[in-house]
């Protein structure tokens, strides 16, 4: 693991970027290259040969530096979105040959690189294109869970596509996995499973906070296709959100959209 030089209040400590081989394997996958920072994505390429590179969602702090990082290695990359999807294609055994940029990653999907087994969970929620990675050696296993779960907090479902229904259903998928989660943001997580199911249970939590706040403040969704009013967004969040720093007042506020919406569609 190789921390990016970003930390914030969405960040963390920094963007963490995987490198991934099995052991004696001379090569290996990256996931995440993190932002366009030079120095570490000279480092992440120094840890080559980089037979393919992943990555768990668009935002920048995750793929800012992915074509910077495929200019360095001459690795293809995937993700679950076309514009990720650039450079070789993926053959039997992790061999790669030349061609077109193979199509978005799909659910369910196995790779077979640098000795390892990797198998794509679609996890949308955080964004629509969330995936988590389960990666197996053979003896031991882990799942990269991207900023899907993250090693401290909470994350956010995110402006325009995070989705609260998406999100449930991928924490109800990962509360069965008795691994240890690899984050995109904060510690190792020892036990995901547990932690995707303390997950579910505070957005339950925070979703009857936002029940109160609508009946507290005497107010009513509009219909379904009817924009939210930003005025409400803005009154919710204030009631609701009152135990968080005012630096991230608008991931809070992007999350309680997305719980609106859920109310309104429920």
């Amino acid at each position: 693991m190789l921390r990016a030089d970003n930390p914030g209040p969405m960040t963390l400590d920094g963007t963490r970027s995987y490198v991934l081989r099995a052991p004696g394997s001379p090569n290996c996958v990256v996931v995440d290259p993190g932002p366009e920072l030079e120095p570490h994505l000279a480092a992440l390429a120094w840890a080559g040969p980089v037979d393919l590179v992943l990555v768990t969602h668009r935002h920048g702090d995750h793929t800012g530096g992915l074509a910077r990082f495929r200019e360095l290695t001459g690795a293809p990359s995937r993700g679950a979105l076309p514009e990720f999807c650039v450079g070789g294609v993926i053959g039997a055994g992790g061999a790669i040959g030349a061609g077109p940029g193979v199509g978005p990653l799909v659910d369910g999907e196995v790779l077979d690189v640098a000795g390892l087994r990797i198998e794509v969970l679609a996890t949308p929620g955080h964004t629509a294109d969330s995936v988590c990675f389960a990666v197996s050696d053979g003896l031991s296993s882990a799942v990269l869970t991207g900023d899907t779960v993250l090693g401290r907090g909470t994350t956010v479902l995110a402006e325009p596509d995070g989705s609260l229904r998406d999100y449930l259903g991928s924490l109800d998928r990962l509360a069965s996995l008795d691994v240890q989660g690899l984050p995109g943001h904060g510690p190792v997580i020892p036990d995901l499973g547990a932690v995707a199911r303390a997950y579910r249970e505070h957005r339950l939590e925070r979703l009857d906070q936002v029940r109160s706040a609508l009946a507290n403040l005497g107010a009513e969704l509009p219909d379904a296709g009817v924009p939210l009013p930003g005025s409400l967004l803005d009154a919710v969040t204030g009631t609701v959100y009152t135990d968080v720093d005012p630096s991230v007042l608008v991931a809070a506020r992007s999350s309680v959209r997305a719980q609106l919406e859920y109310l309104r569609y429920e």
